[in-house]
């Protein structure tokens, strides 16, 4: 959560349409995005010039996966809460992953460091 919170100013400050994002009670950061983008993940970080991503603590999740959304109790493991919670913006049209992925790979890999 720490590194998407660093991302999500980031993203912020460079004017980035940005979807909302949770908070889980793991610790993780969860950037909602278009779909299909789990699927694309893999090859849209090679592109981007990070050909070894298993050093980054990024994870897509695609179709059979789910997301607990605020304010909902995480089978008592916690509270998921909104980093950015949804809009009537990003709720018809959420951002494609390709926008967001270089500077979230970017902070994954300084957290690392």
């Amino acid at each position: 959560e720490p590194a998407g919170r660093r991302a999500l100013t980031r993203l912020e400050r460079m004017g980035l349409p940005l979807g909302p994002v949770v908070a889980t009670p793991g610790g993780r950061a969860q950037f909602l995005v278009a779909p299909g983008a789990a699927a694309e993940l893999h090859d849209l970080l090679y592109r981007m010039g990070w050909d070894d991503r298993t050093h980054l603590d990024l994870h897509g999740l695609g179709p059979g996966s789910h997301v607990t959304a605020p304010p909902s109790d995480r089978g008592g493991l916690g509270p998921a809460r909104w980093l950015r919670p949804p809009s009537l913006d990003t709720a018809t049209k959420p951002p494609a992953a390709r926008l967001l992925l270089g500077t979230l790979a970017y902070v994954a890999h300084r957290s690392r460091a």
